[in-house]
């Protein structure tokens, strides 16, 4: 291992699970004590680590020893999230904890232009880096929307265009992955896990050893686009039967206003109407969810995770899909994979944003501040 991967290696680690003892530093990374020693020095002298006098710890007696712990307010880094009518932005400090929140609808604005231009009233100058997310086929290596559904975007070269109207260096990335880079990064301790988003689409991000996979093309995790039903409705990918076309908050609308036979339909009365014992409305909801429960049991057979976390746009309406979408687990994924703890969490659009300043961190700490 060279001397930036390195340094690198330390800088990520305390900053995710520090503070922490150089002995126990070492025994991470499987570098020498001498080696941390010295890498850690151009850290410290550089303000990005500094020393802090704690008790022995765990297994530890005699005198308190000092260890390392990260800078947290270094560097401050922003985070915004495009929906198809909105932007949502953060300010964090590096361990991504968010420090400001900002909200700006996009009207008319729908040309990549017209959008970046708001981005970049969003974003306050004294940020060290931004990260923008997106719904769709993004490149984080080269910043470009190949393609963004909700937008009609294709082929934007969004971080270049980003940059130029901000100033600060930017990373574009599919927002699903962002998402899960931060639970990857900040949250969950889980190694191997699968976090699961339904709502105006179905993606998902996935954890192997403690790496998001992106896939040889960028587009691993594209829950959505995995066939449910081959006899199901088209999907807008051109697809037919693919669970987003089933599942997504568009799809279940569009059912039940079918079978209920009221056009205007909102998310709000479908879980009026499946409260109110509607068997029509609540089979849509039991359809979906088991459709759900049937791919993520398919992607807990291919990848074995620890931990599935599903969110939601709607958590009342996720409410009535839950039940099912365990059972499809239930029903579909194979012997002991069946014993992979399940949670339910709400992650807000800030969150999503604090993924997107996440991303825009990673690419800090791999650029190695000391080296």
């Amino acid at each position: 291992m060279d001397r930036r991967s390195s340094i690198a290696g330390i800088f990520r680690t305390v900053l995710t699970a520090g503070p922490m003892h150089r002995a126990d530093l070492a025994w991470r990374t499987g570098l020498s004590q001498p080696t941390v020693a010295k890498l850690t020095r151009s850290l410290i002298d550089t303000g990005y680590l500094v020393e802090t006098t704690t008790a022995g710890g765990p297994g530890r007696i005699g005198r308190p020893a000092a260890a390392l712990d990260v800078r947290a307010d270094r560097e401050l880094f922003a985070g915004v999230k495009v929906t198809a009518d909105a932007l949502i932005g953060v300010v964090t400090d590096l361990r991504a904890v968010i420090r400001q929140t900002a909200r700006r609808p996009l009207g008319d604005a729908r040309a990549p232009r017209d959008v970046v231009r708001l981005i970049g009233e969003l974003v306050p100058p004294h940020v060290s880096a931004l990260g923008v997310s997106v719904a769709g086929d993004v490149d984080r290596d080269t910043g470009v929307a190949r393609y963004e559904p909700f937008l009609g975007w294709r082929d934007v070269p969004l971080a270049a265009l980003c940059e130029e109207a901000t100033g600060v260096p930017t990373v574009a990335d599919n927002d699903i992955r962002a998402l899960t880079e931060a639970e990857n990064w900040f949250g969950t301790d889980a190694r191997s896990f699968v976090l699961v988003a339904v709502g105006s689409g179905v993606t998902c991000g996935l954890v192997v050893d403690g790496r998001v996979l992106t896939g040889a093309h960028g587009v691993a995790g594209e829950l959505g686009h995995v066939p449910v039903d081959p006899r199901g409705p088209k999907c807008y990918c051109g697809a037919r039967g693919c669970l987003e076309a089933v599942a997504s908050e568009p799809a279940l609308l569009r059912r039940i206003a079918e079978v209920t036979g009221e056009p205007a339909v909102t998310l709000d009365r479908a879980i009026e109407l499946a409260r109110l014992g509607d068997p029509r409305v609540g089979e849509v909801f039991a359809e979906a969810g088991r459709a759900v429960g049937q791919a993520v049991g398919g992607v807990i057979n291919l990848f074995g995770p620890e931990l599935v976390v599903f969110s939601a746009d709607h958590l009342a309406g996720f409410a009535l899909l839950e039940p099912h979408v365990r059972a499809g687990i239930a029903a579909h994924a194979y012997g002991a994979a069946a014993r992979v703890a399940v949670e339910v969490r709400p992650l807000p659009f800030e969150e999503w944003a604090r993924g997107a300043a996440t991303v825009a961190i990673a690419r800090r700490v791999a650029a190695v501040p000391g080296s």
